[in-house]
């Protein structure tokens, strides 16, 4: 599947979320209870009252607390991709293009890094519908750093095409550092050098 279509089936999966008001709320809602008490401990009630809506609405649109989660993370991931894509240079040396998109990954975790930890550590928690939601999350990161690694300034430079196995390191790596520093309450931007650094050995020719 290419990029484009990843990202376009991220997108069209949370569409309504834009069109729709109180779709938008409840998801604002929710997004707002996992800053506070984390997705764990919020409830439908927790929602629906930052929502400024009632439950029946809640229902509405979604047919559980997790649905309405799922919604919420495939919304926010199609956005840090996009975000990504946009921050990196084609022209640029292959090594400065690899910065660029790290350093747009950890601004978007330090921009909502309880958002960014509950995609990491509570989806496993989702059962089915969990495998579901990393599979597809997975899939558009691997054909985001795939495209990004596939341009006249990579090819120039040597690097060969880049793995599926090699991706899917470079991103269980980025976001179990991620994870572990905002668990430890760190600053995510302080492991910038070191994340730059280890996503360059991991893409470099080999």
């Amino acid at each position: 599947m290419t990029l484009m279509r990843t990202v376009r089936r991220l997108q069209d999966q949370t569409a309504t979320a834009d069109d729709d008001g109180f779709r938008r709320r409840l998801l604002d809602g929710l997004a707002a209870s996992i800053r506070e008490q984390g997705y764990r401990n919020t409830t439908i009630a927790d929602i629906v009252r930052r929502a400024r809506t009632s439950r029946r609405t809640f229902y509405e649109y979604f047919s559980s607390k997790d649905a309405c989660f799922v919604a919420l993370l495939t919304a926010a991931n199609a956005e840090m991709i996009e975000r990504i894509l946009a921050a990196v240079d084609p022209a640029a040396p292959w090594k400065a293009q690899v910065r660029q998109a790290i350093e747009e990954w950890i601004d978007c975790a330090e921009a909502e890094p309880a958002i960014m930890l509950s995609w990491i550590r509570d989806v496993p928690s989702l059962g089915d519908t969990s495998r579901r939601l990393q599979r597809d999350m997975t899939e558009a990161f691997i054909a985001m750093i795939q495209t990004l690694c596939d341009t006249e300034e990579w090819h120039a430079n040597g690097p060969a095409p880049v793995s599926r196995q090699r991706t899917i390191m470079l991103l269980g790596g980025l976001r179990e550092l991620t994870a572990i520093t905002v668990e430890d309450s760190g600053r995510v931007r302080d492991v910038t050098e070191v994340a730059v650094q280890a996503s360059i050995a991991l893409l470099a020719p080999r």
